[in-house]
């Protein structure tokens, strides 16, 4: 199984007025990323709002962007759900529809315990044979896993990463933590924290924003892997100003602004996520044009 690396995109998913899924758009958005060299895509994250899709839904996006990409990039299909038996099934069916890795959150709402997040991962790991990402969100899920938890789940089999949504403190002290875990990549979700997770040896970065500069996003991993940090610093800093604007609103409604604004016609968010305001589309553009996009 190859090591997880690079920048990831977790894909904005596009939907009509009766928020049916525009595939069209889909198609267009999944080719421009990957024309853009995008190392490689999470489809149905928490930006493609995975948890106000069916079942059905959620499949048909993995299966039509593995088919899409056909390679050309590595697929990473958003698998977390609330009971482990619906986990299971679509961890198993992005298997079968050939994605690369699946990206997996520790139980929430209803909490466990230590060891019951422990057991989740381990019976996920053992119902498949790719490669499981732990996404450690917990902003987002009231569940936080401390760092030695996080190691002890790091070596289960085919537990190979961990996209960690936190403040670049955790994310530095689990590059450290789990450096001698063969295979193992620490992925930063967080825009902010790009050239401090890839300086310090993390694997990865992930962000909303990358739908929307994919290239820019390239070029700031390869200036940063090349040792040229004062390109780097450019590009960061050039971008700096969007990063701030993707939650300044309900989420995901600025990135499909955004991309709005650009020419990917996504629709608005679903129903009870609010649009973005005639405000933040001014302050959208704004920012894109001070960045040197349009």
């Amino acid at each position: 199984m190859d090591k997880l690396v690079g920048m990831i995109t977790p894909v904005a998913t596009p939907f009509y007025e009766d928020e049916s899924i525009n595939f069209t758009v889909f198609n267009q958005l999944i080719e421009y990323l990957i024309q853009s060299k995008m190392h490689c895509l999470l489809i149905g994250g928490s930006t493609g709002e995975y948890s106000l899709m069916t079942m059905d839904e959620r499949k048909s996006i993995i299966e039509f962007a593995v088919r899409l990409t056909n390679k050309r990039a590595k697929v990473i299909a958003g698998c977390s759900c609330a009971r482990p038996k619906d986990t299971i099934e679509l961890v198993q069916y992005s298997e079968k529809a050939g994605a690369d890795y699946a990206l997996v959150l520790p139980p929430y709402y209803m909490h466990t315990s230590r060891q019951g997040i422990i057991d989740y991962y381990k019976q996920v790991s053992e119902s498949t044979n790719i490669g499981i990402i732990i996404y450690h969100y917990p902003n987002a899920t009231a569940v936080r896993l401390e760092p030695d938890l996080i190691v002890e789940i790091a070596k289960i089999k085919n537990v190979v990463a961990i996209k960690d949504t936190d403040i670049m403190a955790n994310t530095a002290k689990l590059i450290d933590l789990t450096k001698d875990i063969d295979g193992f990549s620490v992925i930063n979700g967080e825009e902010y924290n790009i050239m401090g997770t890839l300086a310090m040896g993390g694997a990865g970065c992930m962000g909303v924003i990358y739908n929307l500069v994919p290239r820019e996003i390239v070029a700031l991993y390869d200036a940063i892997m090349s040792n040229e940090l004062e390109k780097a610093r450019e590009i960061n800093n050039r971008l700096m100003p969007l990063y701030g604007l993707m939650e300044e609103e309900p989420y995901p409604g600025p990135i499909k602004a955004a991309l709005e604004i650009i020419g990917f016609p996504m629709g608005i968010p679903r129903k009870p996520i609010v649009p973005p305001s005639d405000h933040m589309k001014a302050k959208l553009k704004e920012a894109l044009i001070k960045a040197k996009i349009i």
